[in-house]
């Protein structure tokens, strides 16, 4: 086996390894809702939700596109090792901040991770070149900005309408009966998550295909990578991030059957849109702006401002920091290349970082687990302590303002 197949091996497996942590990091966005209210039971919720992402996998090819082509472009890479090189720094920026913001319980973006860190590599090695930056302002910033507020604005008009023709029913009879619908809309958010994020694993798949010249830029997504990436992003969706199903679930706004129904159909109808248009849209910025609205849609329904706040401080960090971490590990990976001679021991130093850090970060989650036992325990329970820690930690490494707040609420 040549050093070019192996590094290409290397990519692929790297790529699927971020497919799986975008499957745990953004099962709350789906299932968090419905896990919440009880309409249905944690291991069940995650286990349709899998399914769901695994059909919703095949059913479009539009976003994994415009990941493949809209982004970055790699033309003046240079040679084949170069290019997988910056793929490989890319997802690696990606996974690490996506392990670091489940283990801290913040729903950010894993679409943004992965665009910052194929951003932070490409520039690294092409610089400001690099980039399609018309294609990143309309198909990634813009939907990031626009997408939370009009998910707001429908789960707001959503909530309010359905609570307004269900008032002559009991508390109780809303309760039981919008829980079937919680389950129809639920099922609906995770098929359209699938034909949304797996897509971009897959377009990231086609980038290392087409830098190790094993596929003509021009060519259709290879079965195989939409086969490997719906089972990848199926199977950590079925692992559950529950730290951020909590977060989602418990610590916005408290839930009642309703206001889940209204936020999950909101959801669903702007993934599916924007995935018919080619946008990769943030799930996660849809999943709570929707959950917010249906805050705003109940009368007297708390939404917790503060945690919302914390929220956004992730996400409009999430591009810049993948982005850091991707280039980063790029110069790691290059300069050991170039001072060595080798076609490899970079690639090799970086994958050895790689597994520490995501170990470390996994054994450090054992201190304080959240699991199905404890997701649905009440905001301010030592579950919802450890995670509001988590998030006065990033919150005073980015703004003064929310330095050192742990309220319970938090």
């Amino acid at each position: 086996m040549t050093t070019e197949l192996i590094i290409l091996v290397i990519v692929v497996l790297t790529a699927l390894a971020f497919d799986f942590t975008n499957g745990f990091h953004d099962t709350a966005n789906a299932m968090a809702t419905s896990i919440a209210t009880k309409a249905l039971k944690p291991k069940t919720a995650v286990a349709l939700s899998a399914i769901l992402n695994l059909v919703g996998a095949f059913l479009s090819i539009e976003v994994a596109k415009t990941v493949g082509k809209g982004i970055v472009n790699l033309d003046n890479a240079g040679d084949d090792t170069g290019l997988m090189l910056i793929v490989f720094t890319g997802l690696v920026g990606a996974i690490l901040w996506n392990v670091l913001t489940w283990l801290l319980g913040l729903p950010s973006s894993s679409s943004h991770a992965l665009f910052g860190g194929l951003i932070g590599a490409t520039m690294a090695s092409l610089g400001t070149d690099g980039v399609l930056w018309a294609g990143v302002l309309s198909k990634v910033v813009v939907p990031a900005v626009a997408a939370p507020f009009i998910a707001a604005v429908v789960a707001t008009v959503g909530t309010w309408f359905v609570y307004r023709l269900a008032q002559p029913v009991s508390d109780d009879k809303k309760r039981s009966n919008f829980r079937y619908g919680q389950v129809a809309t639920a099922s609906l958010v995770s098929l359209a998550h699938g034909t949304n994020d797996a897509q971009k694993t897959m377009g990231v798949i086609f980038l290392a295909l087409v830098a190790a010249n094993e596929i003509d830029p021009n060519a259709d997504i290879p079965f195989w990578v939409r086969l490997a990436c719906a089972l990848a992003i199926a199977l950590g969706t079925y692992i559950g991030g529950w730290r951020i199903i909590r977060t989602l679930g418990k610590g916005l706004v408290e839930i009642d059957s309703p206001q889940g129904m209204a936020a999950e159909g909101a959801s669903a109808a702007i993934i599916l849109t924007s995935s018919h248009f080619g946008m990769a849209l943030s799930t996660t910025h849809v999943a709570t702006g929707s959950i917010i609205g249906s805050g705003l849609g109940r009368k007297g329904a708390e939404v917790r401002w503060g945690v919302m706040g914390r929220m956004v401080i992730a996400w409009l960090i999430t591009l810049p920091a993948s982005g850091a971490a991707g280039a980063i590990t790029w110069f790691v990976g290059h300069y050991l290349n170039v001072w060595t001679g080798s076609d490899w021991l970079g690639e090799l130093v970086v994958f050895l970082i790689l597994v520490g850090f995501c170990t470390w970060m996994f054994l450090h989650s054992r201190k304080e687990p959240i699991d199905p036992s404890n997701v649905n325990d009440e905001w301010g329970a030592p579950a919802a302590s450890s995670t509001g820690g988590a998030y006065s930690g990033i919150a005073s490494a980015t703004a003064s303002a929310t330095a050192g707040s742990k309220k319970a609420e938090v």
